[in-house]
């Protein structure tokens, strides 16, 4: 049976939007019918360049404004790449045409805004995700149940985890990831929260009691009016026996692992954020490392282009995902509390 096609319209033109419409092409139930700028030769350009590489049968339409993309007739879904200082606004225009939502990440300025964006999405019943593509990897699947099955790992204790890189010069001069009104948050809403949702995670979303955060350094690219966090760690307490740190980085050399320690085992992955094979992923389970294969055998298939199919999927078959938005509120909450620790020289700070 062929899957229903889910049509999607993008707003904006930004570096992950290429790589997605690669996802979404690869995704098998989903097409681009519409790009939009505020700046239609951009999304010519655009269009074309991504046409070139990686063609959809039909060549998308560009459009001169985000509201055009919205309001088409041809779009059922809606991505957004947009900075997150202006996220909140379309994504609730999104809603109210009816259309689906997957927003990048972080989702919003505050947990606040994005309750509201998440109740936008529900009173209009739409779909709402944020683009965390790991957690489409198969290989998720594998990691709960070695957590869950009581003898791989016995009770999670600590939780360690990194994500970072090292940018270059011209980061740091225009990259709106260290814009203070755009991107406040800086290297923790970029990088800190695919460690704080993995956490989470392996929690099976239980909030911590109390978190503590701090920047390491800051810094503002040439457009920014103020400073954001380029290094930052954060520390997630639980309860009396379980507890999570994380560091993240526009400084270090490239790094994305993650581990678990338990009572009985521990679990690694070195490449949580990205796995280095997509077909194949690897778990260190107890110093072993174990493939997780991929049961769907298709080489495309890789974790961004899941997010895109199980999103469209989703919203072919008109039942709602309601965890989705849950992992995305719950995340946005654990940040902005390591955030107001960190700008309150690390003080504990309760969540929820």
């Amino acid at each position: 049976m062929i899957a229903p096609t889910i049509r999607w319209g993008i707003l904006g033109t930004a570096g992950i939007a290429r790589k997605n419409w690669r996802a979404l092409r690869d995704s098998g139930n989903s097409i681009v019918t519409a790009v939009g700028s505020r700046d239609v030769e951009r999304s010519r350009a655009f269009i074309r360049e991504c046409q070139d590489a990686m063609p959809f049968e039909t060549s998308p339409r560009p459009c001169s404004t985000y509201e055009e993309v919205i309001e088409s007739s041809d779009v059922e879904a809606i991505y957004i790449p947009l900075p997150t200082g202006i996220r909140k606004q379309w994504v609730l225009r999104a809603a109210a045409a009816g259309k689906h939502v997957l927003c990048e990440k972080p989702c919003a300025l505050n947990s606040q805004d994005l309750a509201e964006m998440i109740a936008a999405c529900r009173k209009h019943n739409v779909q709402f995700m944020d683009g965390v593509m790991f957690m489409h990897n198969p290989r998720m699947q594998r990691i709960r149940e070695w957590l869950d099955d009581g003898a791989t790992t016995g009770d999670v204790k600590r939780i360690m985890s990194v994500f970072a890189f090292c940018a270059v010069d011209d980061f740091f001069r225009d990259n709106i990831r260290i814009h203070s009104e755009l991107e406040p948050t800086g290297c923790l809403g970029d990088l800190g929260w695919y460690c704080i949702r993995f956490s989470l995670w392996a929690m099976n979303w239980q909030l911590p009691r109390e978190v503590s955060g701090r920047i390491l350094s800051e810094r503002g690219s040439s457009i920014s009016p103020g400073s954001a966090p380029t290094d930052f760690s954060g520390e997630l307490i639980f309860n009396e026996t379980a507890s999570a740190g994380f560091y993240c980085s526009f400084l270090v050399e490239k790094q994305q692992w993650a581990n678990i320690s338990g009572t009985r085992g521990s679990l690694r992955v070195a490449d949580f954020v990205h796995a280095a094979n997509a077909s194949e992923p690897v778990v260190d389970v107890n110093e072993t490392l174990v493939p997780v294969r991929d049961v769907d055998a298709i080489p495309a298939m890789a974790q961004d282009a899941r997010m895109f199919r199980n999103f469209s999927a989703a919203v072919a078959s008109g039942r709602l995902n309601d965890e989705w938005p849950m992992w995305a509120l719950k995340t946005q909450q654990v940040a902005d509390a390591c955030f107001r620790s960190s700008r309150d020289g690390g003080a504990a700070i309760s969540v929820g």
